[in-house]
């Protein structure tokens, strides 16, 4: 990064050109001056936001669920329920509005409509029309005034291909609408020629993940693909036109792939010699400088320039709070004058290149403008090569003094319908409201000096960029990061190791008793889903004879590990999660093999884990100090002891979490544990076990033994040796694990103990005040990732009749643009199911769901391998067999209710309570939920699927399963037995005075 010190290079002419602006900005102040004079509605909420931060929360949130809802009751209601919060100071002007008993009354009707118009009217400010016609008489003004634009439409989030296409084809209307009424336009010398070169007129910003709806990372090959052939497009039609592009920037995880994309495009021997093209550059992230010296370097080698428009950044909160629950670098700077002081590194940096790239200076930070101005003049950088921007609606007055000093002006101008624009208009009132705006600060007439003070890069900035602050101090360990798939170097290594693992398919897996690998006379092979020839590895089956001499293992061995101490066997599980770690591509990649989980479903679980080994062993011994109660001369121990041998029957869908979750779960707390991994996901089990015999589990304390479970796994469920069951996997066969193991057998001198988990049939309500992009996205990834075989998978969505249709539109054209594929794909989001038996089970049900309800969709899959594409029922009754019944497979079942009540009662309406979900922004509905949806783990707003460690225990109950949840703080305590030692230590009426003395 530039040094400090050559910021004082343009120093005194930067501060000569700020404060004549500063002055500029300060005569008749612009709506902030009226908020205070006039106190127009849209001005108060303003005053009421930055007065009151508890206020500022609510209020925001409901002008962010404002648009859906649909009558003037229903607005009042939400005013009432979030604005009437108890941490929320209410100023004197909205208690009066808030007055009002019933919102269908008319002082409710009065409170809805003055608050829908001033929201509109704060939207109008922001937004720059709702329609064409209206866009053109905004920038037909701003010519008048001098202005260039650009135009960016606002939209919904683009989740199916269809809004990608439509995305684009309102691009091209656009283009066609503003160029046609361009050739009425005059020609303003100051922002349409420049150096003897006419300029485009007319100027459009589009953002390039709006042009795939599956645009991912771990997918570049193919989202470049995708969104190249939609960029030229789009990019022809304008040189047609005669019409500039230029291409935004979003969130962090799109940036590489942006640049990389439009360096190949732009490459090409038919845009390579177009100027009239420019992309966004984002001062608050670390790495923009590199990256602005990676295109100035292109940008020689291309050889004509393109602009680029450098702004300080509009994510700054959710790209914070994604690092923090990924546990990543933060990308972004920590404090917003490092942002400012990266702000002018990066502007120099442009400028002084110039002749390379074209130079955008976007901000209202009115030093940061005269920054850049300085080195404009000093340099004496031609017209062409250099310009300003604002946003519409913001810094007015400073747009007009620059005007007013001869600079070309560019106002970023969005547009589109209110609804969608809401973000947009969110994010602008947190700009203008936030304590470290500078729009606010000039407004309170902070001091100039102050105002103008050459920022500095902070202390907390100048390091290396470090994982986000855990604010969950309360989690006793350091959760795992998932894998960035936007880091090129992560994305090839994990795509590597599945063609690593490939070539070790086929090999032999044998049991391990008491240390040692032992023979088998049956084998089984497990098969690669997606394509069944491909034989993952062979792997020996125990006898019942067998499994009686690993039960006898574990039972010699038990003496020996229970008195181990605590620290020792947490030291142990500590070893195993940092080998995982070491291990985690390849891991992924055998999961893709022998499960058929794509790698974007697989990493997390390895995340997962490592979790679980690192959380139960600080809970171990958190445990291990029992607790203490003594009163003078008597001393009160509680304290844990294990129970004995464990059993581990595991899963196939959570092939390494679930098993290792449960396994060290029984381990640490110094069970002798024997693990039966299901058939189908054997393989992954043994490298499960091969880690935990690197970290030093002695023989006979873990043994791996896969087996039939009908019978071997049936008679060591039933011996006598046996002291618990711990069981992940369908209704039938837990239920039946649980009656075998309440039967006291000849010899058993202990009741067992069993936890089952038994699958679920999930739900997900969605409201009429949902954000509709976040519920069609969360549903389908919950109802199809992993092909629906998660036992927390949504098989059930619950639609309030108001949004039905919009919603289930939108949800199959999402659901359409999935790839169905081989896991081993980078572009496959729902793979194949587990087996034969699992698809004929599978297409059995949509069989019967034809019988029952109406099919929305019906997704063709691939012929070989065991696919099943993606099916959605509607008109689907609450007590139909497709809504009542675990599928275990990606079919949805969508059941329309009228009321809220009546889908709470639909929601309840199964045996099972394992997970569920509740899209709304309405905070009654969201209470009740809360209260009555009979669910273990319950999820708002987001998706149901991918429970974390310590985060969100997993586990439900009624017939979802018994026992504590897993990853919770009370999981241990099943593993363990309590005693209570109780002691008198008088002797002969003393005692010692703390009890130690006996």
């Amino acid at each position: 990064m530039v040094t400090q010190a050559s910021n004082t290079a343009y120093e005194s002419k930067t501060q000569a050109i700020a404060r004549q602006l500063l002055a500029a900005t300060r005569e008749n102040r612009s709506f902030f001056a009226q908020m205070r004079d006039q106190m127009r509605w849209d001005d108060k909420m303003l005053g009421f936001a930055m007065s009151n931060p508890g206020l500022r929360v609510q209020l925001f949130r409901f002008i962010d669920c404002l648009p859906s809802l649909q009558s003037k009751a229903e607005i009042a209601r939400h005013m009432q329920e979030y604005l009437s919060q108890e941490d929320v100071e209410l100023p004197s002007a909205l208690k009066g509005l808030l007055n009002f008993a019933n919102a269908d009354s008319m002082p409710g009707q009065v409170a809805a409509t003055t608050v829908t118009g001033a929201t509109e009217a704060l939207a109008h400010k922001y937004i720059s029309g709702e329609t064409i016609q209206q866009v053109i008489k905004t920038v037909e003004q701003l010519r008048k005034d001098k202005m260039a634009f650009t135009i960016d439409l606002l939209g919904e989030a683009v989740i199916t291909e269809v809004e990608a296409q439509s995305y684009l084809d309102r691009y091209m209307e656009l283009l066609e609408q503003l160029t046609a009424a361009s050739q009425s336009w005059k020609t303003v010398p100051q922002i349409d020629e420049a150096d003897g070169e006419a300029l485009p007129k007319v100027q459009v910003s589009v953002k390039l993940t709006a042009f795939y709806s599956q645009f991912d990372p771990l997918d570049a090959k193919g989202s470049q693909e995708q969104v190249c052939d939609r960029a030229r497009i789009l990019l022809r039609k304008a040189k047609e036109l005669g019409a500039a592009i230029h291409f935004d920037m979003e969130q962090y995880a799109y940036k590489d792939l942006t640049i990389a994309i439009l360096k190949e495009v732009l490459m090409e021997e038919e845009f390579r010699t177009r100027s009239d093209i420019g992309v966004t550059l984002q001062a608050y992230l670390r790495d923009t400088e590199q990256d602005l010296k990676g295109l100035i370097e292109w940008a020689k080698q291309r050889g004509t320039p393109i602009t680029i428009r450098l702004v300080k950044g509009a994510y700054w909160d959710q790209e914070t709070i994604k690092a923090e629950q990924q546990h990543w670098d933060v990308p972004v700077f920590q404090r917003k004058e490092s942002t400012d002081y990266n702000f002018e590194q990066l502007t120099r940096l442009l400028l002084e290149n110039h002749e390379y790239l074209y130079a955008a200076i976007g901000s209202h930070n009115v030093r940061s403008q005269a920054y850049a101005i300085a080195i404009a003049q000093e340099l004496n950088i031609p017209r062409r090569r250099f310009e300003l921007q604002v946003l519409y609606g913001m810094a007015d007055k400073l747009a007009k003094a620059l005007v007013a000093q001869g600079y070309r002006i560019r106002v970023y101008c969005p547009y589109g319908d209110l609804i969608p624009g809401m973000s947009y208009l969110i994010r602008r009132l947190l700009e203008n409201t936030a304590n470290t705006s500078f729009l606010r600060q000039n407004l309170e007439d902070k001091p100039t000096e102050e105002l103008l003070a050459i920022p500095k890069l902070q202390p907390e900035d100048a390091q290396p960029a470090a994982h986000a602050p855990n604010h969950s101090s309360n989690i006793p360990f350091s959760p795992a990061a998932d894998t960035d798939y936007a880091q090129a170097v992560k994305r090839a290594e994990h795509l590597a190791a599945v063609e690593t693992v490939r070539q070790q398919l086929g090999q032999t897996y044998l049991p391990i008793v008491n240390g040692e690998r032992v023979n088998t006379l049956d084998f089984v092979d497990s098969l690669n889903p997606s394509n069944p020839d491909e034989v993952v590895g062979r792997v020996g089956l125990l006898t019942v004879e067998q499994a009686d001499q690993a039960i006898a293992a574990a039972k010699a061995a038990f003496p020996a590990w229970k008195k181990t101490p605590a620290k020792e066997r947490a030291a142990i599980l500590r070893r195993a999660a940092d080998l995982m770690e070491a291990r985690r591509a390849e891991l992924c990649a055998w999961m893709v093999l022998e499960t058929g989980k794509v790698l974007g479903q697989g990493d997390p679980e390895v995340s997962e884990a490592i979790d679980f080994c690192r959380y139960y062993a600080a809970e171990m011994e958190r445990l291990d100090a029992g607790v203490n109660y003594d009163v003078v001369g008597e001393t009160n121990r509680y304290h844990y002891q294990p129970r004995g041998v464990s059993l581990i029957i595991s899963p196939w869908n959570f092939p390494l979490a679930i098993p290792t979750g449960m396994t060290v779960a029984s381990l640490v707390a110094g069970n002798c544990t024997l693990l039966k991994p299901a058939e189908t996901a054997s393989v992954i089990a043994a490298k499960l076990a091969e880690i935990l015999e690197e970290a030093g589990i002695p023989k006979g304390v873990f043994q791996y033994v896969p087996s039939k479970g009908s019978t071997v796994g049936a008679h060591m469920v039933k011996h006598p040796d046996v002291h618990m069951i711990t069981f992940t996997g369908s209704q039938e066969v837990g239920c039946r694990i649980y009656a075998d193991a309440a039967i006291l057998q000849p010899g058993q001198r202990h009741l067992k103990r069993v936890i089952a988990e038994m699958g679920g049939k999930n739900a997900i309500i969605v409201d009429e005040s949902a954000d509709l992009d976040q519920a069609v996205a969360g549903v389908a990834y919950s109802a199809f990732g992993y092909s629906g075989q998660k036992c927390s998978a949504c098989s059930r969505v619950i639609v309030l009749e108001p949004i039905y249709e919009a919603f289930v539109h939108r949800l199959v054209e999402a659901t359409k643009s999935l790839h169905v594929g081989s896991a081993d794909q980078p572009d496959t989001k729902v793979g194949p199911v587990i087996d034969a038996a699992a698809q004929n089970r599978i297409k059995a049900y949509i069989e019967k769901g034809k019988e029952e309800a109406t099919v929305a969709l019906e997704m063709p899959a691939p012929n070989h391998g065991y696919f099943v594409g993606p099916t959605i029922f509607t008109n689907v009754s609450p007590t139909a067999k497709i809504a009542q019944e675990e599928i275990f497979g990606p079919v949805l079942a969508v059941i329309r209710v009228k009321t809220f009540e009546e889908a709470m009662e639909a929601a309840n309406g199964t045996l099972f309570a394992l997970t569920g979900g509740l899209y709304s922004r309405t905070p009654s509905h969201i209470q009740r939920a809360q209260d009555e949806f009979e669910v273990g783990n319950l999820y708002i707003n987001r998706g149901i699927t991918g429970a974390i460690v310590a985060r969100q225990p997993f586990g439900g109950f009624k017939l979802s399963g018994v026992g504590s949840k897993a990853g919770g703080p009370d999981y241990l305590l099943q593993f363990l037995e309590p005693r209570h030692i109780s002691e008198n230590i008088q002797r002969q009426g003393f005692a010692p005075i703390d009890g130690a003395e006996q």
